[in-house]
């Protein structure tokens, strides 16, 4: 099957701005589910809204739909958007609200941008309290992230690496992160440039690492697959920022023994699996997935997506039912960090 895609060049850090730490840890979290909690009317907070909104104003209004009510669960089935990329659920919305017959997959994937930007557009003009609207920090997780910073990933002495690999579109993934006090725990590891060259007006103050459905879409909406290969690719992306940001990237040794990513979805989970065979990842580095089960999957389905433990390669941890972030102890064992 022929992809369609776009990745967006990963920036380059001169040396003289580089940090001082070399990270030999990167822990990615997913967002929804995983450090923030969905209650109903989540599809009528800004990011929610922002969806049907792009699609209308850069592809065309459907004069038989009123796009200031529709919603994504009106449009959607449930397995078009949960756990699925913004990318791909906007041009689901597309063929949906243009109608199969007008519908060209190819001319929307190439408006995809477009739309991203017309949706982080949209969330810039709300407040916090809109943006937060429907979300909210799962329990316990602001404390974690206090730990991480305090004890593991904030100062130059530091060698655990954290940051958000998400389907989100990465300004408006930070407007999240900001009106819900998460990014204020100083967990994430800040960047000294834009990834990838992009600029997003308004949050550059609060820029943080990471991989975002920003950064790729395969434009591939029939292949159920692509919902967890598109975050494994956003997965890889963010792993190769981190080791451009340690001190020894202009080097041939690469410092980074370890990625651990962290969801609460069988997308979440497939993607750090697909990761363990992306070409590009480097040459000895250990992936891990912890499987958290705050979100609406339960233990069983999660470790039943896992396959076998390979020391060394593949090592998946999925918590018991109810534990997740929020609960501290557990998941910085889960994580190797005590």
């Amino acid at each position: 099957m022929k992809i369609v895609g776009f990745l967006l060049a990963l920036a380059t850090f001169e040396s003289s701005i580089l940090p001082t730490s070399s990270f030999s840890t990167l822990i990615t979290f997913d967002v929804d589910g995983t450090l923030v909690s969905s209650s109903p009317g989540w599809e009528r907070g800004a990011h929610g809204r922002s969806f049907v909104h792009a699609v209308d104003t850069i592809l065309g209004p459907n004069k038989s739909m009123d796009a200031t009510k529709a919603t994504i669960p009106d449009l959607l089935e449930k397995h078009e958007f949960h756990g699925s990329t913004d990318g791909l659920i906007l041009l689901r919305l597309a063929r949906k609200m243009l109608g199969s017959s007008s519908f060209d997959n190819d001319a929307a994937s190439s408006k995809v941008n477009d739309m991203m930007e017309e949706m982080f557009r949209f969330v810039s003009e709300c407040d916090d309290h809109e943006v937060a609207r429907g979300i909210a920090p799962l329990p316990g997780v602001l404390d974690t992230l206090r730990t991480l910073a305090s004890e593991h990933t904030a100062g130059n002495d530091k060698t655990v690496a954290c940051g958000l690999v998400t389907g989100n579109v990465e300004g408006i993934a930070r407007r999240k992160m900001h009106a819900l006090g998460i990014h204020g725990m100083n967990a994430f590891t800040g960047l000294p440039q834009p990834q990838g060259g992009k600029v997003w007006d308004g949050v550059e103050d609060i820029r943080f690492l990471g991989g975002f459905g920003s950064d790729y879409c395969s434009a591939c909406i029939d292949d159920p697959e692509r919902n967890y290969l598109d975050r494994g690719e956003q997965l890889a992306i963010c792993v190769q920022r981190c080791i451009e940001l340690s001190e020894d990237s202009s080097s041939s040794s690469n410092t980074l023994g370890k990625v651990i990513h962290v969801g609460d979805a069988p997308a979440d989970i497939l993607a750090a699996k697909a990761y363990v065979d992306h070409p590009t990842k480097p040459s000895g580095l250990c992936v891990s997935v912890v499987g958290v089960a705050t979100g609406s999957y339960s233990v069983e389905e999660l470790k039943d997506l896992c396959g076998d433990r390979v020391d060394g390669v593949w090592e998946p941890v999925i918590l018991e039912q109810g534990q997740g972030v929020g609960d501290e102890q557990v998941f910085l064992e889960a994580c190797g960090l005590i």
